[in-house]
């Protein structure tokens, strides 16, 4: 698709915006808590990072500028979003260097800091948000185009769950190894977390389904456009 053609659509900034700010609100979130429903299957708690709220809808938000705006425009999005994510992350960094005010390290201090954003400012959170986000992205991507030819753009909801399944599991796996290689999680939660962010995030793609639906059909129509993306190379190095 031609980029100056891009810059008059209605909508895609719109929707990159949203993509960019569920991406850095969901790290905020995995750093900040882990949460406990004291409820089980298999004899596994479903304890999950706080992010997992809100991340499966970078999922649905992808699938979206895929199916409507094409490969090349959702890679745009996802290199977007991984910029934005690494300044948050730098951000968060130097914050931690920094020296507090007295005041604010009576009442609050670099322990508290540390305790609850020290993913975020350590780098253990982006690390491992960055590379799992990175791989699961651009497979969901590539699998969710590619399928749209295949089918010649039935069932839409069959590449948007069979995608994300895939994808996810990969970026479940990346992120919660990393995010305990860098202490950031206990290891006797790995498999913990790494069943019920997948259990969650795929739950969560199923019952946003019939909003993908509605939300890709409106789309379309209102910019005019449905991209298949025939004879495409699916190079993720290109912005």
């Amino acid at each position: 698709m031609n980029e100056k053609k891009a810059l008059n659509f209605r909508y895609l900034d719109l929707v990159v915006a949203l993509f960019v700010a569920v991406l850095i609100t969901s790290n905020i979130a995995s750093s900040a808590k882990i949460i406990d429903l004291n409820l089980s299957i298999f004899g596994l708690d479903l304890a999950f990072d706080g992010g997992t709220l809100l991340f499966p809808l970078a999922y649905v938000i992808g699938a979206l500028l895929t199916e409507v705006y094409g490969f090349a425009v959702a890679r745009r999005a996802i290199w977007t979003g991984f910029i934005a994510l690494a300044l948050t992350g730098g951000l968060f960094f130097v914050l931690r260097l920094l020296p507090g005010e007295e005041l604010w390290e009576s009442y609050a201090g670099s322990a508290a800091y540390e305790a609850i954003l020290g993913g975020m400012s350590s780098g253990g959170i982006i690390l491992a948000s960055l590379s799992a986000y990175l791989v699961g992205k651009f497979f969901d991507t590539a699998i969710h185009s590619r399928l749209k030819v295949l089918m010649e753009g039935r069932m839409l909801w069959v590449r948007a769950v069979g995608s994300s399944m895939v994808a996810q599991l990969l970026d479940s796996l990346i992120f919660i190894s990393i995010a305990s290689l860098t202490g950031v999680f206990p290891w006797e939660l790995f498999v913990t977390l790494v069943f019920t962010n997948y259990l969650f995030k795929i739950l969560f793609e199923f019952l946003m389904t019939p909003l993908t639906y509605l939300s890709a059909w409106f789309l379309k129509r209102a910019e005019g456009l449905d991209v298949y993306d025939r004879g495409v190379k699916y190079n993720p190095f290109k912005f």
